[in-house]
């Protein structure tokens, strides 16, 4: 296979404590500190309109939102984001592992007469990350004219994805083909074809479920509410607090407000975990590796069969041994 022409991606590397506190790359920082800022200098408006011995202290409004509702609120948010990015990523596990039991079935079951036999057979293999690769695009609804399909399909294939709606099924449905076609050549036997086709279907599966979490958003009238307490309760802080805090009214307010914004900001980042951002799944990172485990049993089988030949041309019969006594 010719040099792969995308960037490999490395493995993340473990970060000390304090600079993983202070990065900013992946953080939600970036979102919620500007409105975190605005409420401080609305917070700190207050204060000076306190004073100015104005009637702005209101501690009555602490009554107005339950601390605890609203805390209930953003843990069932973060929860239910948190509870999506575990299934998508428990469904690209299943993915994984089904990819690589499809790949060594098909490597070790599927006979080969010739050289084209074993051609096609590896072409099959490599189709199997192109399915995982195809769901990739598909699930970020990118352009399928991406360098490692290119490298991963036969030319014929890859244009022919071009124009269809769901390419991973399309790549589904031709590997099935291909199984269908050794069962008729008595290639596979019927409960191999069996297995093989059940491991598609998982494949299939797979796919769905990632669909599912993706056209499966929020509700919006949760997303909303929250939105809205959240927002009532941040610009209410400054009358609460004022009386006590006076000067200091502005950066508790700010703080507060960045602690509450960034949970909710953390929920919003993880709800769909197959996009391209930092806290996204690797997704890139999994199909890459799901491409050298195919090309390290390639390799490996490939080295089996060549240093198996000799040994098979020059292993003495004991029949033959005898005759020569």
């Amino acid at each position: 296979m010719p040099q792969p022409r995308w960037n490999l991606l490395l493995a993340p590397k473990k970060r000390s404590w304090f600079r993983s506190a202070l990065q900013l790359r992946g953080s939600v920082v970036p979102y919620v500190l500007p409105r975190a800022l605005l409420c401080g200098l609305f917070g700190e408006l207050i204060a000076i309109l306190h004073a100015r011995d104005l009637a702005v202290s209101i501690p009555a409004l602490s009554g107005l939102i339950p601390n605890i509702v609203l805390g209930l609120l953003l843990v069932f948010r973060t929860n239910t984001a948190y509870e999506r990015f575990w299934e998508g990523r428990k469904l690209w596990g299943t993915l994984t592992n089904t990819t690589r039991n499809l790949v060594r079935q098909i490597w070790v079951n599927v006979a080969e007469k010739n050289s084209q036999d074993r051609a096609q057979k590896i072409s099959i293999l490599r189709l199997l990350v192109a399915f995982a690769v195809s769901t990739k695009l598909h699930l970020r609804k990118q352009s399928f004219e991406d360098l490692m399909l290119l490298d991963l399909l036969p030319k014929d294939y890859y244009f022919k994805l071009q124009n269809t709606n769901t390419p991973p099924l399309e790549i589904a449905f031709w590997i099935s083909s291909y199984l269908q076609k050794q069962r008729r050549r008595n290639r596979l036997t019927a409960y191999q074809l069996d297995t093989m086709q059940k491991m598609i279907s998982t494949m299939v599966d797979v796919l769905g479920g990632c669909e599912r979490i993706l056209r499966t958003p929020i509700p919006l009238a949760y997303v909303i509410h929250l939105k809205q307490l959240l927002l009532l309760y941040c610009l209410t802080l400054p009358f609460q607090l004022v009386a006590d805090l006076q000067w200091a009214t502005g950066p508790i307010v700010a703080l507060i407000t960045f602690t509450l914004l960034g949970i909710e900001e953390i929920g919003i980042e993880i709800e769909n975990p197959f996009g391209t951002d930092a806290n996204d799944l690797p997704l890139d990172a999994m199909c890459l590796n799901m491409l050298r485990d195919v090309e390290d049993l390639i390799s490996l089988g490939s080295a089996w069969a060549i240093d198996s030949k000799p040994l098979a041309e020059t292993q003495v019969q004991p029949k033959d041994a005898y005759a020569a006594e």
